[in-house]
């Protein structure tokens, strides 16, 4: 009998107890047949999934079976119910939708040896080895893997140092003079620089810091105005956060935390901090605010009995804490046939290939597709008794929001976080792991279906000379132009109204809420206008000139996400949204908006210099917007990475340059000062390329001459150069004709773009939605159509919709329609 139980151990304080779910599906102790921990791996199986386990981890066939049922708690009518102070779900203080305070837990165990072997735990415990009593009983008494995440995941409250308390944090004086400080566009006062400032708490002047060893950062003059001043803190700017900033105290000569720097910082009109400074006062108003607000009654149709909708494609998602961005986009994304070909169809392959199936990417992602899709998860509840007494239908995804968030700041948190952000963030994830894990199927790459190329059209009309860039992306990014408001009578007249009312001090809960009424054809037209940029910079001689960009489609997605960007903040920093009511219509035609390319008549802007240009010439003088700059380095990077993404993007486009350092702010060379080597130069280090390396590249969907200059400045690395190629567009540069005309050992048939395309009229088939002021506040919720329906997804309900809030949404997804 020894030799049977061989494998089995006691877990220690290092292992992980999957106790809760299963690794491979939703299966749990309150499942039908309980939840097998494997007294070996500590892994939870379902009982569908024993076989799988037992061949892939071989010995390792003894299990302790957990058997958990609810018994209802008698309700005491004398209590009051506990009061909710947050607006949020799965939280303390937040909504409590699983109800458990009615119900508590009795459970049973069994000893599971695989295939046919069972033993009552612990009533024939006197047939067991003692190794395998003190296994069963430390599993039992363990603390499983998800508290231990949710443990984390709760004191994630401060990523650096601990930083003392100033002293002057009650004492310190601030001058009365009348200074506001706006939330951008700042610059020292003593010499011009627009990064790396600093402000100081007592007269609000904007100070450069200190000076590098290697001469970069400031001209150290916040320093200086101290040593004159003796005005002793100043905060960095663009480190403002809810949670903080960084505040330094010249004379304790440290980084320290200012306990009143909420208050300090709104003496200069910086109210943010001093709005979410008393977390009640702020939940209270808006849990009010959004209860009497008819933007979340309309996006979540509280005023409509709506119907439940169960099987395969209905499976609710449980709220995890604020986890409610995460399941609308999931929701959403697995109602496309492109990732239910992926992860769905081959679920089996992803789980027998994971060594490690609670931290495989894909066998987390399948397991998701499986518990969504298969409709094993989605079954209506008995209504002859009490519902709370049986497992809630859905799925939990624990063990997903652990894996995607792992190595992310925010969405390992339990924070709300933007959908927008997720979405972009989960589709770069689908497309890395598709280059790089193995697959039944190499064209499987879900996130294909979404990216399209963008053609951007310089005109200056000091040259009459034009300049195209193409630009990936997937998503299209949309302002809300209120000035084309179709009731803009109307909403004036409100606005005066509510103003009017309140100066008098009446209440304006009952007065009729009037949006700004836009359609969405006019933010499309305001998208494709002409834009004019300042102080764009001519490649070769420098010049700062105003030019005029335009942007067109290449090619049409299969998918075609639209995100309206209702969201922005107040001069004195306080989040802002942008109320407004959008006309969507069903179906658009955007086959207006295709690309012409380079057109007859037209005139290049010339490159830069090959040998004598200003660029060539002096690698450190490339010259980019600084406006543009400043953007970015206020968002947190570094003013070295943000100066190659403009130089990278054409110098003239933020979101584009922000685009591009999600994608390379990993890479070695980030954070280095950009040199910009001379086309000779580039062209004299060209190395040998391998043909057999050019080929394997060119599978993927790329020209002979792309491939060839993804090979050289990855010297012949074919991982690397297939990474380059997906991130840097293919151009009609010198460079690369001069690559094409390089000798060729066979000549190779051109393969298809690796971008889909076809006809420009897209139907509505999905929003995500937001209830709050600020995206990374508030709560998420989907509306799909489905078989010809609309379905609204509200975390673990899934209903019939009957008024689908298509005028209030935040992201909008088109399905591109078939010729």
């Amino acid at each position: 009998m020894a030799d049977r139980f061989k494998n089995v151990r006691v877990p220690g304080p290092n292992d992980n107890v999957y106790k809760d779910e299963c690794v491979y599906s939703f299966d749990n102790p309150e499942s039908e047949h309980g939840l097998y921990i494997c007294m070996s791996t500590f892994r939870g199986v379902g009982k569908d999934h024993l076989a799988r386990h037992c061949q892939t981890n071989p010995g390792k066939n003894v299990f302790l079976q957990i058997l958990r049922r609810r018994i209802p708690v008698p309700v005491n009518p004398n209590v009051e119910p506990t009061k909710v102070t947050k607006l949020a779900i799965g939280v303390e203080g937040g909504f409590d939708t699983n109800q458990s305070n009615r119900f508590t837990f009795d459970e049973k165990y069994t000893i599971y040896i695989h295939p046919d072997e069972t033993i009552a735990y612990p009533n024939e415990v006197q047939q067991l080895p003692d190794i395998v009593k003190r296994a069963a009983d430390a599993i039992i008494a363990a603390d499983s893997a998800f508290l231990k995440e949710e443990r984390s995941l709760m004191n994630i409250t401060w990523n650096g140092e601990i930083r003392p308390v100033t002293r002057h944090t009650s004492t310190l004086e601030q001058l009365n003079n009348g200074k506001k400080i706006p939330p951008s566009g700042w610059k020292c006062q003593q010499c011009d620089l627009t990064d790396n400032l600093w402000l100081n708490l007592t007269d609000g002047a904007i100070l450069c810091g200190r000076k590098f060893y290697d001469g970069t950062g400031g001209n150290n003059h916040a320093i200086e105005h101290y040593k004159k001043t003796k005005y002793p803190l100043a905060v960095k700017l663009g480190t403002i956060t809810a949670k903080g900033a960084d505040v330094y105290s010249y004379d304790e000569d440290e980084m320290v935390e200012d306990k009143n720097l909420a208050i300090h910082l709104s003496h200069w009109g910086i109210n943010m901090l001093k709005m979410e400074q008393s977390d009640r006062t702020m939940a209270d108003l808006e849990i009010e605010l959004n209860q009497k607000y008819d933007e979340a009654s309309a996006i979540e149709e509280a005023n409509s009995k709506l119907q439940p909708v169960y099987g395969p494609g209905y499976t609710g998602m449980r709220n995890l804490g604020n986890s409610c961005y995460m399941n609308s986009v999931v929701q959403v994304l697995f109602t496309l046939s492109d990732f239910q070909d992926k992860y769905y169809k081959h679920c089996d392959f992803y789980f027998d290939t994971a060594k490690d199936p609670a931290h495989d990417f894909n066998a987390q992602t399948a397991k998701l597709a499986f518990g969504l899709l298969s409709g094993q998860y989605s079954k209506p509840l008995p209504t002859t008794s009490d519902p709370t007494l049986y497992p809630p239908s859905g799925i939990r995804p624990q063990m997903f929001r652990s894996l995607i968030g792992r190595d992310h700041a925010d969405f390992g948190t339990k924070q709300q976080q933007d959908a927008a952000e997720f979405l972009q963030y989960y589709i770069e994830q689908v497309h890395n792991h598709c280059l790089k894990d193995p697959t039944p199927d190499p064209a499987l790459d879900p996130s294909i279906c979404f990216q399209f190329e963008l053609e951007e059209r310089i005109y200056c009309p000091d040259t009459n000379q034009v300049r195209y860039i193409a630009r990936p992306d997937s998503m299209l990014r949309l302002n809300v132009p209120l000035e084309a408001s179709r009731n803009m009578h109307e909403v004036l007249q409100y606005n005066a109204t509510k103003e009017e009312l309140e100066k008098q001090g009446q209440k304006t809960d009952d007065l009729p809420i009037v949006r700004p009424i836009v359609p969405l054809k006019e933010a499309i037209a305001h998208w494709a206008a002409p834009e004019e940029i300042h102080d764009y910079i001519l490649p070769r001689d420098g010049r700062r000139t105003t030019i005029r960009k335009t942007q067109r489609f290449q090619n049409f997605p299969d998918y075609l996400f639209l995100q309206l960007k209702k969201y922005t903040f107040n001069p004195d920093w306080t989040p802002k949204k942008i109320d407004v009511s959008m006309e969507i219509p069903d179906e658009i035609d955007l086959n207006s908006l295709r690309g012409t390319g380079f057109q007859h008549g037209e005139t290049l802007m010339p490159e830069e210099d090959a040998t004598t240009g200003a660029a060539a010439s002096s690698g450190s003088a490339v010259h980019v917007n600084e406006v543009l700059l400043q953007q970015l380095v206020d968002m947190g990077f570094s003013t070295e990475g943000c100066k190659r993404a403009l130089i990278n993007t054409g110098n003239n486009d933020v979101e584009a340059a922000m685009n591009w350092v999600f994608e390379h702010q990993s890479d070695p060379d980030f954070d280095t000062p950009y040199q910009a080597p001379s086309k000779k130069a580039r062209v004299e280090q060209t190395p040998p390329v391998d043909e057999e390396s050019v080929g394997l590249v060119m599978s993927m969907g790329f020209s002979r001459s792309h491939a060839v200059r993804a090979l050289t400045v990855s010297n012949n690395n074919v991982e690397a150069a297939v990474d380059w190629a997906l991130n840097t567009p293919e151009d009609n540069s010198a460079l690369s004709t001069l690559i094409q005309s390089l000798p060729q050992s066979a000549p190779v048939e051109q393969p298809k773009s690796r971008f889909r395309d076809g006809t420009g009229k897209y139907r509505l088939i999905a929003l995500i939605s937001h209830i709050g002021k600020h995206p990374s506040s508030g709560h998420y919720v989907a509306h799909i159509l489905k078989e010809g329906r609309w379905v609204i997804f509200n975390d673990e309900n899934v209903a019939l919709s009957e008024h689908p809030p298509k005028d209030l949404a935040y992201l909008y997804l088109y399905k591109r329609e078939t010729a």
